[in-house]
């Protein structure tokens, strides 16, 4: 038995696909009914028999914070893969963040030991990388740096890894994936699918930063891939091409027939609008939009190395502009 984190998010959906279409047995965890919807959509890009797929998986409604169903989904499972996260950039969240992505986290590891599994493959984020010196490629040895003004997002992120690892000393065999900008069609409300939109709604500016992208496709056959590996407590930076964002705007923009952003946003002009998020949410009490460290990613240039991975695997990745077009087809698709 394989059970799935996450399973209604972008990666777990994209993965429990691939799964049971290969006919292995599997559980999935949800928290909300209606989130059961994306997994449906997913599965019809893939297939015209996407109910039947579907209706292999066997769900367990639970969080990461519920021990006594956590245990019960865990009942004769093997394989774990681990894609459950939080995913935000607002200081406010911080708390929830820690709760959801690391003791979430901690609770799949101590499951994991107490049921002997074979192996666990988490999702992490390059947002739990640390930072380059003198413009060096980012890789999996790169060292994190606490007193960085990392994200809350990054510090849970980083804060879960070390769960998996302190799992891995206590007997428990494990992989973690570092993925950058996940490129993949289903969710169109946050991430990728987000962006895409907003180039789609004509989205006026561009910054001068970098970006490391990654199909959803080539995240998913690679956890596969690794779990079915002799691979065991490593790490893996998972990015298929860096780019500008402007570049990878533009690509968006070509695939969606739309008129590209034209006007290059300077960092004071972000970092004004980032203030001003700030006294508009402390006055009006309304969700940040942009906060510092997420404005300070918009213009950061690091450049992800994937050696590691392809060398492990002999992996070749989906060329990124063969993404976006595929994805971009299923949004005007989907918003047809």
């Amino acid at each position: 038995m394989i059970l799935v984190t996450g399973g209604t998010g972008l990666v777990g959906s994209h993965l429990l696909y691939q799964l049971v279409q290969s006919s292995q047995n599997v559980r999935a965890i949800y928290r909300r009914q209606k989130k059961l919807d994306i997994v449906k959509r997913v599965f019809s890009y893939y297939s015209d028999n996407y109910l039947e797929l579907y209706n292999k998986i066997q769900w367990v409604e639970s969080d990461l914070l519920d021990i006594p169903k956590l245990t019960d989904a865990f009942k004769d499972v093997e394989y774990v893969y681990h894609c459950a996260a939080f995913v935000s950039f607002e200081p406010d969240k911080y708390h929830i963040l820690r709760r959801t992505n690391i003791e979430g986290t901690a609770n799949i590891v101590n499951l994991g030991i107490s049921h002997n599994i074979k192996k666990l493959c988490y999702v992490s984020s390059i947002a739990a990388l640390g930072e380059s010196q003198e413009n060096a490629k980012i890789n999996e040895d790169t060292n994190w740096n606490p007193e960085a003004d990392n994200s809350v997002y990054a510090i849970t992120k980083y804060g879960a890894e070390t769960e998996v690892w302190r799992g891995t000393q206590e007997g428990l065999p494990a992989v973690v994936v570092n993925p950058g900008v996940i490129i993949g069609e289903g969710i169109w409300s946050h991430g990728s699918g987000n962006i895409i939109k907003k180039v789609f709604n004509k989205l006026p500016f561009y910054t001068s930063g970098s970006i490391g992208c990654i199909d959803v496709q080539d995240v998913v056959n690679i956890m596969i891939q690794l779990q079915e590996s002799n691979i065991i407590n490593e790490r893996y930076v998972l990015v298929a091409e860096n780019t500008s964002y402007k570049s990878f705007l533009y690509t968006i923009a070509e695939k969606l027939n739309v008129e590209p952003p034209k006007k290059e946003a300077k960092p004071w002009l972000l970092a004004i609008g980032w203030r001003l998020d700030w006294l508009t949410h402390k006055i009006l009490r309304k969700r940040r939009v942009l906060v510092k460290q997420m404005v300070a990613s918009l213009y950061n240039k690091a450049v992800y190395d994937n050696s590691k991975i392809k060398q492990a695997l002999n992996y070749r990745f989906i060329p990124l502009e063969e993404s976006i077009d595929r994805v971009s087809k299923a949004f005007l698709t989907d918003n047809s």
